[in-house]
């Protein structure tokens, strides 16, 4: 599923209670947005508290738009994007080959394998 930032501008600045209401108004916007197929991965708040930048997964940019209305949320801009991991370039050389020495720090040790049938 495609994987979106969503930039949202509050001018009266974001309220959020981290209480009981704060936990129902969450709640009714991830049920909302399952409703078009659109999850909620976490958002970024400025220091100000005046701008947030949400990251979601969702079928496309119009159910975002959707969502956003029908939760009463601001939508400035709806950007599609993808991972740049830094670390997956840990310990390539010139020629872009990983070394083994370094290889161990962004791949996980497992214990045993799984193989495929």
């Amino acid at each position: 599923m495609p994987r979106y930032i969503v930039e949202r501008t509050f001018p009266d600045k974001l309220d959020l209670p981290t209480n009981e209401a704060g936990d129902r108004l969450c709640r009714k916007i991830v049920n909302t947005n399952a409703e078009e197929g659109v999850t909620w991965v976490h958002s970024y708040v400025s220091l100000d508290r005046t701008r947030t930048f949400c990251v979601y997964d969702a079928p496309n940019p119009e159910a975002i738009r959707e969502v956003g209305h029908r939760n009463k949320l601001p939508v400035d801009t709806v950007t599609e994007v993808s991972v740049l991991d830094p670390y997956f370039y840990l310990g390539t050389g010139h020629s872009g080959v990983e070394s083994a020495a370094r290889s161990h720090l962004r791949t996980p040790w497992l214990p045993f394998r799984y193989i495929a049938a």
